[in-house]
């Protein structure tokens, strides 16, 4: 019986061995999730909230572009010979950063609107045609207009009116 005893209190020895660890993982498992979940929390409210704040906070209003009028330009369109002529009428304004970069432009505006008819006379009434081809148009006039008008910068060239006929 003595025996019996001491196998029965070796397996319940033993199973209190193996039981032990089993709750001890559990709860390092629930301590290691909780210590997570609130560095977590503590982090996006730390870092990420306030960081945004102090980002809105910081930013400076941004400044009014300015505009610079550009005299209206009526030219003919190139096509195939025995067609009816076309012509294209155009007002464009030129928007620059600063309000002290028009008074730098104004000199230099009979530049810019000879080059830009040097190049619209070169354009058919189907280089134009379409949202697509009116961006080209945009693009083409605001690399040249801020080479005639270099060192300064224009931000964009602005279509006020488009007619061809």
């Amino acid at each position: 019986m003595a025996d019996k005893d001491e196998a029965e209190g070796g397996a319940e020895a033993s199973e209190e061995v193996v039981a032990k660890p089993k709750g001890k993982l559990k709860l390092i498992l629930a301590v290691v999730l909780v210590l997570v979940v609130l560095g977590g929390g503590l982090g996006w409210f730390f870092f990420l909230r306030h960081h945004g704040e102090e980002q809105h906070a910081e930013a400076p209003p941004p400044k009014p572009s300015a505009f610079v009028e550009v005299p209206d330009m009526l030219v003919n369109l190139v096509g195939l010979p025995g067609e009816r002529v076309q012509y294209l009428k155009l007002k464009i304004v030129l928007e620059v950063k600063e309000e002290k970069q028009v008074e730098t432009i104004k000199p230099n505006l009979p530049r810019v609107t000879d080059i830009f008819q040097t190049y619209l006379r070169e354009l058919r009434a189907s280089d134009i045609g379409g949202s697509a081809g009116l961006f080209r148009l945009r693009e083409e006039l605001t690399k040249r207009v801020n080479a005639a008008v270099s060192p300064d910068k224009v931000a964009a060239v602005l279509f006020k009116e488009i007619v061809v006929q």
